[in-house]
């Protein structure tokens, strides 16, 4: 297999501001992920100090593995929101002794590490990547249950309930899937480091290990105001919920730790005991450097997304040696299909080069086909504006055709990553297993754009709409009313199809440096090769 060449002008003037443009956007997103890192802010970090307890970031970084990456997944959640960066919960795939891992972590210094719209979101994803990959899943668990104060705390209460976007009878559905983890004998484990109250109390409650910390962990359905409330009883925290009584009376807790670090050390033991295997297959290929070099990955996509990009300049600077067997090469060229490996790994690729048209979706259906028998994961890279439209395409079948690529895309059961690069619009971001299709995992590059259509289009197709409208009703159509109410459509068309706006809402698993592509790749690769890889070798009903 040759190593793919590139005839990108790294000199030229567009690749330079493309850069800088980059940069600039990484800039940001760097200056994000600190805040999100500062929590709940330094006095409240001070606080707990004070109490003798780590940082969550801190904590997590005692439980891995010396030298060892962590994956953190939606770390810009509810962005823009009113609430913190990050949603209070860090979440992410590390080595614990030896074994991947999915870790969750309440932030204490975040509204005492309560529930909210967002960090749910985030904690629901994490607990189904466990369940997909069967990584053991270990939270660190310190929390005041449901976030009582509800829309930000903060405005008109009616207004409040107007933003509220679930409601009580949904949150219950972690406890399910916390125990239904133990079910499909995926390890769960909580290490508790302060009040765990309500709902936080299940968290350790449906766990198969459970280490507490003396004179710091608490647990109770109801803490001593509730109790008071509810029985009139006075109870202190340490009898009603305490460490030592739920290791030496109650039976809840099953390790009893000296203080923080000691907990860590013991849940590391317990890890180190599950004899956990893999049950995928580890890397089998060469995993040698890509030949061109990814720093120029920074200059290959602009801001304006209607500026053209060869996505093989992209595979080659991800997979291992930029080897690339293209599939097909003559034969539908808007949409690249073909095999490669990263750190070793075998994976095939999806990448598009223009709008899907018929003999690219055909192609594509027989790609993921063909994947699929020989079990190989599939890697699809996003910049699709959606399948072709128009009177001869319509007429040539490209909704039957693209109907193939959706339908192989929905039955395929090989791990599917997608990371979206550019555009990711429409039908389009279906076809190359958007995030409704159980994709596995989600990346966006600091580019990306994800929405039912271009902000354009859909302005202009609502003036269409609009003019159609006051023909039939025999109106005046009123065009200063439409150019403004088109401006308006178009701006926050393209507020909301930014990828910052979507991974703030826990739509992917994380914004990330196109830099970081390969090894992002590959450590997603590697916690799907926990599982089981097993080619579909049957689809539903096609229209041939």
């Amino acid at each position: 297999m040759l190593p793919l060449t590139s005839n990108v002008d790294t000199r030229s003037e567009g690749f330079r501001k493309n850069r800088e443009d980059m940069l600039e956007m990484l800039t940001e997103i760097e200056s994000l992920l600190d805040e999100a890192a500062e929590g709940g802010g330094e006095e409240a970090r001070d606080r707990l100090a004070k109490r003798g307890k780590l940082p969550i970031r801190e904590r997590i970084g005692h439980l891995l593995d010396r030298d060892t990456p962590f994956l953190e997944i939606s770390p810009l959640a509810a962005w823009n929101s009113n609430y913190t960066i990050g949603s209070g919960f860090v979440l992410g795939i590390g080595v614990i002794s030896g074994t991947e891992c999915l870790i969750l972590g309440h932030d204490p210094s975040v509204r005492a590490g309560a529930f909210n719209e967002f960090n749910q979101k985030k904690l629901m994803r994490g607990l189904e990547i466990a369940r997909e990959n069967r990584l053991p899943y270990v939270q660190c668990v310190e929390s005041a249950g449901a976030d009582l104060r509800g829309g930000g705390g903060t405005g008109d209460p009616e207004a409040a309930l107007k933003r509220e976007s679930g409601h009580f009878a949904e949150s219950g559905r972690l406890f399910y899937e916390i125990t239904e983890l133990s079910k499909l004998r995926i390890p769960t484990i909580s290490l508790v480091f302060g009040s765990s109250t309500a709902g936080g109390a299940y968290q350790p409650g449906m766990s198969d290990y459970n280490i507490f910390i003396k004179k710091q962990s608490k647990v109770f359905l109801g803490g001593p105001p509730l109790v008071k409330m509810a029985t009139g009883e006075d109870a202190d925290d340490e009898s009603l919920g305490g460490a030592e009584m739920h290791t030496q009376i109650s039976g809840l807790g099953d390790y009893l730790a000296e203080d923080e670090l000691d907990g860590i050390r013991i849940c590391r033991e317990v890890v180190a005991h599950l004899n956990w295997r893999k049950y995928g297959p580890g890397p089998t290929l060469p995993a040698d450097e890509p030949v061109l070099d990814p720093e120029e990955l920074l200059g290959l996509v602009s801001r304006d997304l209607r500026s053209p990009l060869d996505m093989r300049d992209v595979i080659g600077r991800v997979v291992d040696g930029s080897r690339f067997e293209e599939f097909k090469p003559l034969y539908g060229p808007t949409l690249l299909c073909g095999w490669a490996s990263v750190h070793g790994y075998p994976i095939g690729i999806l990448g598009n080069n223009g709008a899907l048209f018929s003999e690219s979706s055909e192609k594509a259906a027989q790609f993921i086909q063909l994947s699929n028998q020989i079990d190989v994961p599939l890697l699809f890279l996003h910049n699709i504006t959606g399948y072709i439209v128009g009177t001869d395409f319509e007429q040539g079948g490209i909704t039957k055709n693209g109907s193939k690529m959706i339908n192989a895309v929905a039955n395929s059961t090989v791990p599917h990553i997608s990371v979206i690069v550019g555009a990711s619009y429409g039908a389009g971001n279906y076809g190359m297993s958007g995030r409704a299709y159980g994709t596995r995992f989600t990346f966006i590059w600091p580019t990306a754009k994800i929405a039912v259509m271009g902000p354009k289009q859909m302005a202009g197709v609502m003036s269409i709409v609009g003019r159609g409208a006051a023909a039939r009703r025999g109106l005046e159509f009123d065009e200063e009313a439409d150019a403004k109410r088109a401006a308006g459509v178009e701006y926050w068309g393209e507020r909301r199809s930014l990828g910052l706006h979507a991974t703030a809402r826990v739509s992917d698993d994380g914004m990330i440096d196109p830099r970081d592509t390969r090894n992002v790749i590959a450590m997603a690769l590697s916690a799907c090769h926990t599982q089981v890889v097993e080619g579909a070798k049957a689809y539903g009903t096609w229209r041939m």
